[in-house]
Order: C-alpha cells, then structure tokens, then sequence
C-alpha cells in the first residue's frame, strides 16, 4: 500500500497540526515512511512548516524528527486519512 501522506501538501492544508503550549506549531506536510514502519523507527522523519515565538510569525520549512513533534506537541487537528492511519 502506498504512503498516503508522500505528497506534500500546501501550507493551509495540512495532514495534520500539532501544537504546544509554549505557542510552537508544526504543520505536517510530508511523511517518508508508512506509518507503521514510522513506529518501530526512532529516526523517522517529516517535513513540516514550524513556527514559534522564536520564528516572530515566520514558517520555517524542514525535516525534523516524528518523536519531536510527538513528543513536544499535540495534535490539534488532521484530515480523516491521518486521523485512521495514526490512530
């Protein structure tokens, strides 16, 4: 089955949004691997748009690690694809 999440979506459609408290947010945009195969990788990635105070507003665009984002944040909103396949 294919990665559903491969192509990268468009900053204001995101498959998915994590935020904090501490007023970072990333936004997912692509993911490498299924996520299955995420769960068993402590590096897995994802390229995302991130913000926080210390970015005053502006998008920075890259990869980071999934069990940064999963761990610092939480999920604020996701399309149903994401919601099924991260459940």
């Amino acid at each position: 089955m294919a990665n559903p999440f491969r192509k990268t979506a468009p900053l204001d459609q995101p498959h998915a949004t994590f935020v904090n408290s501490q007023g970072w947010e990333w936004r997912i945009l692509k993911t490498y691997k299924q996520p299955a195969s995420e769960a068993k990788d402590p590096y897995a990635r994802w390229f995302v748009a991130a913000r926080s105070p210390l970015t005053y507003g502006d998008w920075e665009y890259g990869d980071t690690y999934k069990n940064e984002v999963t761990r610092y944040g939480r999920l604020a909103t996701a399309t149903a694809d994401w919601k099924e396949a991260y459940k």
